[in-house]
């Protein structure tokens, strides 16, 4: 059970958040220069709306409930999920506050990370029954995290830091080791995702800390971190903010989703699924857009076809979170190696989208790719979310773990024939 304290502390901060962006809209038009040095390390709480347009006047993230859904509020959100025939979906777990990235622990456990509570968490099964155990707190925003050889990693903004034999230590993890720091201390999109490839290293994204800009060199990158030495190469540059990737099973080549510039218009321009097919590409921002959009004022003379394109455009304001290839035997055998993507859903829209499990069949090189909906009813109305969906991650049977920062809620999806 959450504390009373713990209760009013979120919802007090959900409630200064949303007067906010309601300020400052009220104040009318905001404007940044998001170019200076005094903006990246010191952004405005309403950093987000520096190019706020009048058409889209007043838009801003929406909170969700301070202390997540009810258990009752759960199940009749179920209720309403769609799914293809065969498939069913069930609550794992809830009382899991801001659910973000998750990760098996070698003995079953399941660790969660956390968006704006600073906390992550551990699910273990007892007595059939899934109990919620919070094993750090006080963290800045603890969204990603992985486990290998015994330890949980989880970074935190600016810090990568392991905890050895985590799932023995669950009540007194300690303070951890970091193992590495080479990271810009702003919150603004530095919230990070941790994709572990067969040799033990991370990949890890790098956003800038604005909607558009010129970005510092630290930043708008993936990175590649060895968090045995603490070594680490850039991947990818020209990416604007991304919180999900994974390693292809095919290839070994990294796939990430990435959530596209705001302030432009409802449907332009594109989020997108990419594939880094070598070295040191750039894929295109502050430049330029879903492959085929120069940006309004940062193009600066440069065409797209200078940048990687998109595997695929999952379309404008979806925000594509966590997402993995599908390599179970639970499933039909047509989605074995699919990608299935988490998109949280829309907030610089006035009618909100995505807010969905996507299904995307494409071949090991990126081609003939295709999307289908695979799990759909998190929204209700124009700008009803009863769930945003934010991770996804396997279970060893199989089926499919869905992690929902808006419900606070772990939910499974099975398929029976």
């Amino acid at each position: 059970m959450k504390s009373v304290f713990t209760r009013s502390v979120v919802a007090c901060a959900a409630v200064l958040a949303i007067g906010a962006a309601h300020q400052a809209s009220a104040q009318g038009l905001k404007k940044y220069e998001s170019g200076t040095k005094e903006f990246w390390t010191n952004p405005p709480p309403d950093w987000f709306l520096g190019d706020e347009t009048e058409a889209q006047k007043g838009l801003a993230p929406p909170s969700g409930p301070p202390t997540g859904a009810s258990d009752a509020e759960l199940a009749a959100t179920i209720k309403k999920i769609k799914l293809p025939p065969g498939f069913k979906i069930e609550v794992y777990a809830s009382g899991v506050l801001s659910a973000r990235q998750m990760a098996w622990g070698d003995n079953g456990t399941l660790f969660v990370g956390s968006f704006g509570v600073g906390s992550v968490y551990a699910i273990t099964d007892k007595d059939g029954k899934k109990q919620v155990k919070t094993v750090l707190k006080g963290l800045k925003m603890p969204t990603g995290l992985a486990f290998q050889n015994g330890a949980l990693y989880v970074v935190d903004i600016d810090k990568l830091i392991r905890y050895d034999n985590a799932e023995a230590n669950l009540d007194n993890l300690g303070q951890g080791k970091v193992v590495y720091d080479d990271m810009p201390s702003y919150v603004a999109h530095g919230w990070k995702y941790l994709a572990p490839d067969k040799d033990g290293w991370f990949y890890v994204p790098f956003g800038p800390p604005f909607n558009i800009g010129i970005p510092p060199t630290s930043l708008s990158q993936i990175r590649r971190v060895d968090p045995k030495t603490g070594n680490a190469e850039i991947v990818a540059l020209g990416v604007r903010n991304s919180v999900g990737g994974d390693v292809d099973p095919r290839t070994g080549k990294y796939w990430f989703t990435e959530n596209a510039r705001d302030w432009i218009s409802d449907d332009m321009p594109s989020d997108k699924l990419n594939m880094i097919s070598k070295l040191g590409e750039h894929f295109g921002y502050p430049h330029c857009h879903q492959g085929d959009m120069p940006d309004p004022k940062f193009a600066m003379g440069h065409q797209c076809s200078e940048f990687t394109p998109p595997v695929l455009n999952l379309g404008a304001h979806v925000a594509p979170l966590g997402m993995k290839f599908y390599t179970g035997d639970q499933f039909p055998a047509e989605y074995k190696n699919n990608i299935f993507i988490a998109e949280h859903g829309s907030w610089n829209r006035h009618k909100y989208t995505g807010a969905l499990i996507k299904r995307v069949i494409v071949d090991p090189d990126g081609k003939n790719a295709k999307q289908e909906d695979f799990a759909t009813g998190f929204i209700e109305g124009d700008q009803g979310y009863l769930g945003r969906p934010a991770d996804i991650v396997l279970a060893k049977d199989g089926s499919m773990l869905i992690a929902d920062d808006w419900a606070g809620a772990i939910y499974r999806i099975s398929y029976s024939k």
